[in-house]
């Protein structure tokens, strides 16, 4: 029986010719990431193991992203212990402040991820790097500290869905609606513990950004990952930032599915996932009159500078509604300074955001935008549940970088295309 591409890469890093759907097997790791959340737990963990040393000083990432630069004390104390360790165990992959970006958006940036490696990372959105052809996955604190130790964690093989994009994308259509559209249409159990894998013609369409935003949420349709094939756009991509080799897997051709889902890019419209949760999805043109106090563009899911460039697009010689408070949030230093070089900052500023550096904060209600009781977001973020940004009375709107933008403009959820 073939194997799917996931099912590839986790044989090939257990020792094993194949791997069968439920086995449990020992994976030896590329990468175990953390963030400034996580990590103070798994460093606990790590020390009542009696673990010394890490395995790998190089192939451990700790990136302080959610709460920095530091919000209040128990931040500041979370970082520091982050810190101390990076330190005393002379981890040579950490970022703090002037250096972290949103930990999702960093990875790839730097190189530190690529196709055919295996990442665990205490953080659900670990999922992120499917889109380069890699098997990466969120786990909890302590397994992050086993990792730390081992090199090592036990996984179940996962089964998969398969899901074939054909067709072209519309105007203001992008990675973050194509994904919204398929929690809607499988629910956020509809791919309980499984590789979400996709394939198709329409692949082509869709740029690496675009693939970062899809496979970032494939645990919102509880996703064990989500996983592109490696094509031309992934390999300049690579080559551009490399610092180390990779390696190509490909599914069989008599690779096993549980189901095969068919998405035509020429039938999606902008998405918008309603409150309290992903699978809440409506087109745009059935969403009316739902008024807004706060827009956020940015995040693990959309705060690259495609997505930059989109909000750009709208936001240029034009004003947000006074009543909007619009926070842009670059995912990385870089695509700070990409913004700065492309005048995009410029067009933020003019039409009345507010830029931050790079943060997880208003994504999980940390900072950088809180909601209170009664107000409602449109988002580019990739939770909307019950007080997840905020005040538990308050409501979070799940949308693209355009329709968010257009949102800030109009003072109401928008379609973009209606601002052509």
């Amino acid at each position: 029986m073939g194997m799917t591409m996931t099912q590839k890469i986790i044989a090939n890093h257990c020792g094993k010719t194949s791997v069968e759907v439920g086995e449990f097997v020992e994976m030896n790791l590329d990468i175990v990431l953390g963030n400034d959340i996580t990590t103070p737990v798994a460093i606990n963990e790590f020390n009542k193991m009696g673990a010394e040393e890490v395995y790998d000083k190089e192939k451990i990432v700790i990136v302080l992203d959610h709460f920095t630069p530091n919000k209040d004390i128990k931040s500041a104390q979370q970082c520091k212990i982050s810190r101390e360790f990076a330190k005393e165990k002379e981890i040579v992959n950490f970022f703090d402040v002037g250096q972290m970006g949103i930990e999702h958006a960093l990875l790839p940036e730097k190189g530190l991820v690529v196709a055919g490696d295996t990442v665990i990372g205490a953080d659900s959105h670990t999922c992120t790097y499917g889109a380069l052809g890699a098997f990466s996955t969120g786990v909890g604190s302590t397994d992050m500290a086993g990792g730390m130790a081992l090199g090592t964690t036990w996984i179940k093989v996962p089964s998969a869905l398969k899901i074939n994009i054909t067709g072209k994308k519309k105007p203001f259509v992008s990675g973050k609606d194509l994904i919204l559209h398929l929690i809607g249409k499988i629910g956020v159990d509809g791919a309980l513990y499984k590789s979400i894998e996709f394939t198709g013609e329409g692949i082509k369409e869709l740029s690496m950004d675009d693939r970062f935003s899809i496979s970032n949420m494939a645990v919102e349709a509880g996703g064990k990952n989500g996983i592109f094939p490696v094509d031309d756009k992934t390999i300049n991509y690579m080559e551009e930032r490399k610092i180390k080799e990779w390696k190509i897997f490909q599914a069989d051709e008599d690779a096993v599915y549980d189901q095969v889902i068919d998405i035509n890019l020429n039938e999606l419209e902008p998405t918008v996932a309603c409150p309290s949760s992903p699978e809440n999805t409506k087109p745009i043109d059935e969403i009316k009159d739902i008024y807004i106090d706060q827009v956020v563009i940015g995040s693990c899911t959309n705060g690259r500078i495609e997505d930059m460039r989109a909000a750009g697009q709208i936001l240029k010689n034009r004003k947000v509604d006074p009543g909007v408070r619009t926070i842009i949030i670059p995912a990385t230093q870089e695509i700070y300074k990409q913004c700065i070089k492309e005048g995009l900052l410029e067009i933020f500023i003019d039409a009345g955001a507010v830029v931050s550096t790079p943060t997880c904060g208003p994504c999980l209600g940390g900072h950088m935008g809180i909601l209170a009781a009664g107000e409602k977001a449109v988002t580019t973020t990739n939770r909307n549940f019950i007080g997840r940004m905020g005040h538990k009375e308050s409501e979070v709107y799940l949308a693209s970088p355009a329709v968010a933008a257009a949102s800030a403009v109009t003072g109401k959820i928008e379609n973009p295309n209606n601002l052509k």
